[in-house]
């Protein structure tokens, strides 16, 4: 297992799939399927106080098990013993400094069943910042879609909705950036007392100027 406290590096400030300026090129201003790996993103997790970092089990990889297009995606497996934790991968991308955007972010998550228990959350964030605790993220069952201008955008909703692949998406309505680095993360968040795997794939991300 991967056991590691978040460290900053310094990643080279490229996105996948980019062409052109911000603002004026067509398509998406990013796009991962994993296809070639890892590649820059950096792997994080977090946990209450009241247990070391140490002790939650997690590991983030990219797998050939399942993928919702092409052949890989990012494997995300955490225990859940201590009913708290969350994991994620991050991701630097590019973006226009003293520009407001509306920006749009997708992502296939992949759960082994669909079931009436909370077992975990999909967490998805792009900001300014990388995330580096659990609050970083939005609250339960929110998304910053239709909240009007907000420090960061993001997500936390539930998995196991679904067997198989389900579509995750939020807006955010960007203040006018002080940087021209945007951070995506994306993770799960336990909830019950199991451990359980689950895949990501097909992000994609729309900065739309405003």
């Amino acid at each position: 297992m991967h056991r590691r406290p978040f460290l900053r590096t310094g990643l080279a400030l490229a996105a996948v799939g980019t062409a052109g300026c911000l603002g004026e090129s067509e398509g998406p201003a990013f796009t991962e399927g994993f296809e070639d790996g890892l590649g820059e993103w950096e792997t994080a997790a977090a946990i209450g106080p009241e247990v070391d970092l140490a002790d939650f089990e997690w590991t983030i990889d990219v797998s050939d098990e399942q993928a919702a297009e092409g052949e890989q995606s990012l494997r995300i497996v955490n225990e859940g013993d201590h009913d708290d934790g969350t994991c994620w991968a991050v991701h630097p991308m590019s973006a226009e400094q003293r520009q407001a955007y509306t920006a749009t972010v997708t992502a296939e998550f992949w759960s082994e069943s669909e079931s009436f228990n909370s077992i975990r959350d999909a967490v998805v964030r792009l900001g300014p910042e990388p995330p580096e605790t659990e609050q970083d993220f939005p609250q339960p069952q929110q998304n910053t879609t239709g909240q009007g201008e907000t420090p960061f955008g993001g997500l936390r909703e539930s998995l196991w909705l679904a067997e198989g692949w389900r579509t995750y998406e939020f807006e955010w309505a960007t203040p006018e950036l002080a940087t021209d680095t945007l951070w995506l993360a994306v993770g799960t968040s336990v909830i019950w007392e199991t451990t359980a795997t689950h895949y990501v794939d097909g992000i994609t991300v729309e900065l739309a100027p405003r």
